[in-house]
């Protein structure tokens, strides 16, 4: 997965979202304490950044060295390479130690993980009492009926390429294993609705979908899903490449604290 991301970094930097402010205030009012953040998967520190404004410290880290090189930079974020070699006893070390942490934040990226494993850290590594874990994905813009529809009919040309570990992204995280008790802001099976609200340039949104792990896969097999063709059925029905529009990014999220 390294591999593929690394291949994406800066088209990663440049076209995905960073998320509302609010969310990270209301994480934060979750947590006993505001000391220190996990920021896991990082990318180029989209979350990172909005953590930082509530918490003394953000560790941020990924296991892909080019999406760290992208990293957007704040006094309170320290960025860390965490190579897969690594073990439990040492992530746990470099994170922060025993029950250091005070909120664990993983932003489009958990249905990527081990999940046994990366459980199994985070249970060491919360705060107990008053740690907390949030998770959370988008998996669909909307913009309008004929745009919907078009995008719609591109994506179909993307199924083959998806990778076989985002089926529960793809199921909106319904099927997400979540071992931790509810905080109020969904639970194992039951994840909450959260969307997201942007403008949008028609080479933003044309950004996004070439930042699409599916599109670098069928690149690499000599496939351009954004071919000349379908970017200009795409673009006449947003309007034009210089229209703005109003894009809906629909999403989930699970949060909660360590079982007692």
């Amino acid at each position: 997965m390294a591999g593929l991301y690394d291949k994406q970094a800066e088209l990663y930097s440049q076209f995905r979202p960073t998320y509302p402010p609010e969310w990270y205030a209301t994480f934060a009012g979750l947590t006993t304490r505001r000391a220190l953040a996990w920021d896991v998967a990082t990318g180029n520190g989209q979350a990172a950044v909005g953590l930082a404004e509530h918490y003394e410290r953000v560790t941020a880290t990924d296991i892909s060295t080019a999406q760290l090189e992208h990293a957007m930079q704040h006094s309170r974020i320290h960025y860390l390479h965490t190579p897969s070699t690594l073990s439990d006893d040492e992530l746990v070390s470099m994170v922060g130690g025993e029950s250091s942490v005070d909120l664990i934040t993983v932003a489009q990226a958990i249905h990527w993980f081990d999940l046994p494993r990366f459980y199994a850290v985070a249970n060491r590594v919360l705060r107990k009492p008053g740690g907390v874990i949030a998770v959370w994905g988008y998996n669909d813009m909307l913009v309008c009926p004929a745009v919907d529809a078009a995008g719609k009919r591109w994506y179909e040309t993307t199924q083959q390429y998806w990778r076989p570990e985002l089926r529960p992204f793809f199921g909106g995280y319904r099927t997400l294993a979540f071992p931790f008790e509810s905080v109020g802001m969904g639970e194992e099976g039951n994840p909450v609705e959260v969307e997201m609200v942007k403008e949008l340039s028609f080479d933003q949104y044309l950004g996004m979908m070439r930042s699409w792990s599916a599109v670098r896969m069928a690149m690499d097999e000599g496939i351009d899903l954004l071919s000349e063709a379908a970017v200009k059925e795409l673009t006449a029905v947003w309007g034009g490449a210089n229209l703005v529009r109003t894009v809906v990014y629909k999403g989930m999220m699970l949060a909660g604290k360590v079982k007692c």
